[in-house]
């Protein structure tokens, strides 16, 4: 069995030569570029698990050995202002997750020109927010929503349209655009800069910075399928870059949204400043991840494991109500595409086995070292709960028989639940466990390595045969554990 967690990616190189390439493209620009930022520039757990290699900060880290020469612009559309749009990943606001990133950029040292609150039309929401962080101090500037963009370039291009929208003063040559998700017009707030330092005679340039696809891949490659499969409800669809390859004769990966509307934005360009830099939307990326993998078999299984956890998540939030058969269906293809079952993660057969062999939900981990330990439910433990004690024995050499967590510990937390808080179920979920694996090690030597190899977890695939509670999930993917479930409830009823 191989482990989980084979490199295949350079972090180191992919550092050096992403700046490098930054760098050059502000000198190409005469000294001035506005980055539009796509995708997350932190926390980027997708890339580290398709890239296995790449840390999840590397974007941030890159920021900053650049961070004299940068500033970060944050956009946010005033309409999931109002419309209290929320990140699924962390169950906040948009305009808190603005507040969240510029408290962490400003940690990082890197510096905050402002906000931009994009298709402002004085939302009622969208107006205390900007009173808000004018209140705070930070610079705050409004962009409307442009009739007819971006099909419409004469209005787009003239007073009324970019002409419109308020001019960000910034310091630094380079600015990075970004925002807490999508449609949130980062696109339009650079050109909207373009237009207004033409008209201030400021040479300044675009650029686009995407990890995904990887443009120097194979279509097909698992690596470019992965990114497919996990913007299944984007309905983005990798393809060869017809305009790179009529400019060059050389093939390159883009996806469609992007070669769609290029030819109107090299009109744009053309409008602005009397002539486009690029020949094809290849051309307008900085990515340099493609030329950082040293191993490919790895990434290719790394990137085959993640398209089968893409599958099993769009599966049970279809089951929740929260997704589509669509998308399911879609990643099917994609796994028939590259050749593989759910079986390929190698957690997915021994829980159903487990399962079986027990009569009640269960489910397996695959260690980074390639070991598989497996946990069933039981009358104190759920199957999460046990599974991760069951890691934790595994990897600190620890016999299978040993009770890690004592029973005068064990007993007053499952009374608590069901005497005080009116818990039916007196089950503990992992985040109970293992502040009641804490407690134990302080008089327990066993308990304390248990708890030592909690850093050793990260990295381990983990498959369940129910939906988890939503604090257990948490828990385990706060300590790296790539975490799927079948789709399906340990009970039948319709409130979870």
């Amino acid at each position: 069995m191989c482990a989980t967690n084979k490199t295949g990616f350079s972090n180191e190189k992919y550092l050096t030569m992403q700046s490098e390439q930054i760098k050059a493209r502000i000198a190409q620009f005469g000294g001035k570029l506005y980055l539009e930022f796509g995708g997350k520039l932190f926390d980027d757990y997708h890339a580290s698990r398709v890239l296995p290699g790449f840390e999840p900060d590397s974007k941030i880290r890159m920021l900053q050995q650049l961070k004299d020469d940068a500033e970060i612009v944050i956009t946010i559309n005033a309409e999931d202002i109002q419309a209290n749009k929320t990140r699924g990943d962390l169950g906040i606001t948009y305009d808190n997750d603005v507040l969240r990133l510029i408290d962490t950029f400003r940690e990082m040292g890197l510096y905050v020109g402002g906000v931009v609150l994009t298709r402002f039309n004085e939302q009622p929401q969208a107006n205390a927010f900007y009173k808000l962080l004018e209140k705070r101090g930070v610079k705050c500037y409004r962009h409307y929503t442009i009739k007819g963009y971006p099909s419409d370039i004469p209005y787009i291009v003239s007073e009324e349209g970019l002409g419109k929208n308020e001019y960000i003063e910034t310091t630094h040559s380079l600015v990075v655009i970004t925002a807490p998700g999508p449609g949130s017009g980062k696109m339009a707030t650079c050109l909207s800069q373009l237009y207004h330092d033409y008209k201030r005679g400021i040479a300044a340039g675009y650029a686009k910075f995407e990890t995904f696809p990887v443009w120097n891949l194979p279509l097909n490659h698992p690596v470019n399928l992965a990114y497919e499969a996990a913007t299944a409800d984007l309905n983005d669809v990798n393809m060869i870059d017809p305009l790179h390859y009529d400019a060059y004769g050389e093939v390159a990966v883009n996806y469609n949204r992007d070669v769609e509307i290029f030819p109107v934005l090299n009109t744009i360009f053309e409008k602005i400043q009397g002539s486009s830099p690029y020949k094809s939307p290849t051309d307008m990326g900085v990515n340099m991840a493609g030329n950082c993998i040293f191993d490919d078999e790895a990434c290719r299984d790394a990137s085959k494991r993640e398209i089968i956890r893409r599958y099993f998540q769009a599966s049970a939030d279809a089951f929740r109500g929260k997704g589509s058969d669509t998308q399911v269906e879609k990643i099917k293809l994609l796994m028939n595409q590259v050749g593989i079952t759910p079986e390929y993660l190698a957690a997915v057969p021994e829980a159903l086995e487990r399962e079986a062999e027990t009569g009640a939900p269960a489910g397996a981990m695959v260690l980074p070292d390639g070991r598989i330990v497996t946990g069933k439910t039981s009358s104190t433990l759920g199957a999460a709960s046990a599974l991760l004690l069951n890691a934790l024995k595994s990897l600190g050499n620890i016999d299978k028989e040993t009770h890690l967590i004592s029973a005068h510990v064990l007993e007053p937390i499952c009374n608590l639940k069901t005497e005080y808080l009116m818990n039916k179920n007196p089950r503990l979920h992992t985040d109970e466990i293992l502040i009641a694996l804490t407690i134990s090690a302080l008089s327990s030597d066993v308990a304390k390595k248990a708890k030592e190899q909690l850093k050793n977890l990260r990295g381990s695939d983990a498959h369940f045969t129910v939906i988890l509670s939503a604090e257990d999930e948490k828990i385990l993917k706060k300590l790296g554990i790539n975490v799927s479930y079948e789709p399906k409830y340990e009970n039948g009823k319709l409130y979870h």
